[in-house]
């Protein structure tokens, strides 16, 4: 099976997944988007109201601004791959819970395999919770560690610069990083395709 049919698989097995009681109020799963190829995977939380209607990550206000830092930096969301740590909505958009995180957890881990990103930038505390546990994201924003071959790299989720105006700025900066960074990734030894990340041998970048 080559990395567009896994895609595609995991696509159909969120579909219909009822491994955890999101099935239950779910309206499309949402398995992720972008190229196969993808140099940059963003990983974000779980979908929202918009998401949930129309089966795609990111849509709503947080993905037009996830666009526009993508624009400002020569990117389009099309050459990324953008996904969540939970592929169905959690009722009221309140935060995801630990099971529900589990419970997704084979899909996540199937599509960076098949992916083979050089660099995941997470978005919000609980993707980055996957690579940097018990870390503030105040603390180690923009920050990459490096894991396999490929680079992590926490940012703020982009729901915070629309709440706190004031992060806007700070959001930008991280993002004007990333060209960088995925220059630097392409100087490293390819990523390894075939282990799963283990936070405990994260090192810092």
């Amino acid at each position: 099976m080559n990395r567009e049919q896994e895609l595609k698989a995991v696509e159909a097995e969120v579909a219909e997944c009822t491994d955890c009681t999101l099935h239950m109020s779910r309206k499309l799963a949402v398995a992720g988007e972008g190229p196969a190829d993808s140099e940059i995977v963003f990983i974000g939380e779980g979908p929202g109201f918009h998401e949930n209607e129309q089966g795609r990550p990111f849509v709503g206000a947080a993905g037009r601004l996830l666009e526009s830092m993508l624009e400002s930096i020569g990117l389009s969301r099309e050459q990324v791959f953008i996904c969540n740590v939970v592929k169905c909505r959690p009722p009221g958009n309140r935060d995801p819970q630990p099971e529900e995180i589990e419970a997704c957890a084979k899909y996540l881990e199937r599509q960076l395999r098949a992916i083979n990103p050089k660099v995941i930038v997470t978005l919000g505390r609980f993707s980055m919770a996957r690579y940097f546990p018990g870390a503030r994201i105040s603390a180690i924003h923009g920050k990459a560690k490096t894991k396999d071959g490929r680079l992590v790299v926490p940012f703020y989720h982009p729901a915070a610069a629309l709440h706190q105006p004031k992060l806007r700025s700070t959001v930008e900066e991280d993002f004007a990083k990333l060209a960088s960074l995925v220059a630097r990734a392409q100087e490293m030894a390819p990523p390894d395709a075939d282990s799963p990340p283990d936070p405990e041998q994260l090192s810092m970048f």
